[in-house]
């Protein structure tokens, strides 16, 4: 017998930063920024069963590496069923298959296809518009997976534009290290001052990644990843990192770069798509 309250296969996409630039740190202690978001077609996957009791439960391979009270995926539970008082509740479980830590916005992308996914299977009706706000309480990057489409963006990154840069493929290296993002953005050596600048100057410049320089002094991890991979192929930081990706014309460049990567290394070859999987996926509903 079908599970009618059973929801499959929704994903939570990577995403790179095509290029970061910090203009300046807000009183607030927030910083202004620029940069290019572009989806790429690897994902996490969660699956959904709507309960009529409020609960909430997670079940996922991470080992408890994140506990519930700092869990994202609970979290957008949590502020949706607030915010549309919603009686309803669900089990939720997490195919995690992005790095943590890695500046390609994991945690990030499973809060906004949950906050989705959610909307959908209880029937909460809120708009993208409504949606995006609730996910940037979660955090800046969530807002643009909830919106689904490649874009620019500003502000702490939750001004977007809606913008598709050529749908490159791309090898990720993930290494070994766990880059936190507070403590990249809470040290006092970091670059805060590129000008800022339109997007036609932005396009039309050599993309760069103002946390990259910062971090690869830093971690030897990522320097030892981005020095092997810049030998192959166009490569920088995503992100405050620890993920370093290279740029290719076709797959099979980057499926043979991955085929020669020590064994020290790991990493994943994924196609750029300027519509988020996700998007793709509540099209089809």
């Amino acid at each position: 017998m079908t599970d009618t309250n059973l929801s499959l296969g929704w994903p939570a996409p990577a995403k790179l930063n095509l290029f970061l630039h910090i203009n300046n740190q807000r009183d607030d202690g927030y910083h202004e920024l620029q940069t290019l978001f572009q989806f790429v077609d690897y994902c996490d996957y969660l699956d959904f069963r709507v309960t009529q009791s409020s609960d909430l439960t997670l079940h996922s391979n991470m080992n408890n590496a994140v506990a519930d009270c700092d869990n994202l995926i609970l979290l957008a539970a949590k502020s949706l069923q607030k915010f549309c008082n919603c009686q309803k509740g669900a089990e939720i479980w997490l195919d995690k298959r992005l790095p943590m830590g890695g500046g390609i916005g994991g945690g990030s992308s499973d809060a906004a296809t949950t906050l989705v996914a959610l909307n959908a299977l209880w029937d909460t009706q809120l708009s993208k518009d409504q949606l995006m706000v609730l996910g940037l309480e979660l955090g800046a990057d969530v807002p643009v997976f909830i919106n689904g489409l490649s874009a620019f963006a500003e502000g702490v990154g939750e001004k977007l534009i809606p913008f598709a840069p050529k749908e490159h493929w791309y090898l990720i290296l993930i290494p070994d290290v766990h880059v936190s993002t507070a403590a990249v953005f809470q040290n006092p050596q970091l670059t805060r001052d590129t000008p800022k600048l339109d997007i036609d100057s932005l396009m039309s410049a050599p993309w760069k990644n103002d946390c990259q320089d910062f971090v690869v002094k830093r971690y030897p991890q990522v320097a030892n990843t981005l020095g092997w991979l810049i030998e192959y192929a166009p490569s920088r930081m995503t992100g405050t990192g620890a993920c370093i990706f290279g740029q290719f014309e076709l797959q099979h460049q980057a499926l043979e770069v991955l085929a020669k990567l020590p064994k020290d290394m790991r990493g994943f070859v994924a196609k750029g798509t300027n519509i988020s999987p996700l998007e793709s996926h509540l099209t089809r509903l």
